[in-house]
């Protein structure tokens, strides 16, 4: 089997396959919340794209988490930190969710087989999830309005190392050599490596900064939140 990094949403129809794994990624921080509100309880969390599918939803009574270019919208109940969705606020509730990036993300790639979310923080259940569905994997990295960044494709390097360490994946073109060359280089100082990164400009300018320590915390999570799509809604169980 091979693994794949797409580096961008805008290169995922050259990497699209109806019969691979899709490992949707946005460290900071999209899939990082995503996996730790169900950590704490959530019951299902509906990704959408824009901001108007969020306040119709909003308008229906719903509780939504909104962002955009790193900031809460101001109609919603959350943003987009780990840290809004305490056990206390989401146990047993369900989310509508939307954020400049990895929703977007999760939306392109709804046709594969199976679409997941991984961040550093469930890195092994992600691991155990594509050894259990024994398929090819392409991870999606958000990026940044359709750029490249660093986080993700970090992150991608991870997911390539851990499992071509399983002798059952090799990587899959130049995109997941690079990402595993990343990972390797720095996997053992996250942190000073994504010093550097443009969205940890934008965290810092904006005072948001806080959750980064934690965004890069290994195995923190034992969920996997996995889309499905029932009467054309996308919701993340």
């Amino acid at each position: 089997m091979k693994i794949d990094v797409c580096f961008s949403p805008a290169l995922y129809p050259v990497y699209h396959d109806p019969d691979s794994i899709v490992v949707v990624v946005d460290v900071f921080r999209a899939t990082t919340t995503m996996a730790t509100a169900f950590q704490n309880g959530v019951r299902t969390i509906r990704p959408v794209a824009t901001i108007e599918e969020a306040q119709d939803y909003k308008a229906q009574g719903w509780l939504v988490g909104a962002e955009r270019n790193v900031k809460r919208c101001d109609f919603a109940d959350f943003g987009n930190s780990p840290f809004d969705y305490t056990s206390e606020k989401v146990s047993g509730q369900d989310i509508i969710f939307t954020t400049t990036n990895g929703t977007k993300s999760i939306t392109i790639a709804r046709n594969a087989y199976r679409v997941v979310t991984g961040a550093f923080v469930n890195l092994q259940a992600v691991v155990d999830y594509c050894l259990i569905h024994n398929r090819n994997v392409v991870v999606l990295c958000s990026g940044w309005q359709d750029k490249i960044n660093i986080e993700d494709t970090t992150f991608g390097g991870a997911l390539v190392d851990l499992l071509i360490r399983t002798n059952l994946y090799q990587t899959g073109s130049d995109a997941a050599a690079i990402a595993l060359d990343m990972w390797k280089r720095h996997q053992n100082d996250l942190l000073s490596y994504m010093e550097q990164t443009d969205h940890m400009q934008r965290l810092k300018v904006n005072h948001l900064e806080d959750a980064v320590p934690y965004c890069l915390t290994l195995n923190s999570v034992s969920y996997v939140p996995e889309l499905e799509i029932k009467d054309n809604i996308l919701i993340l169980h």
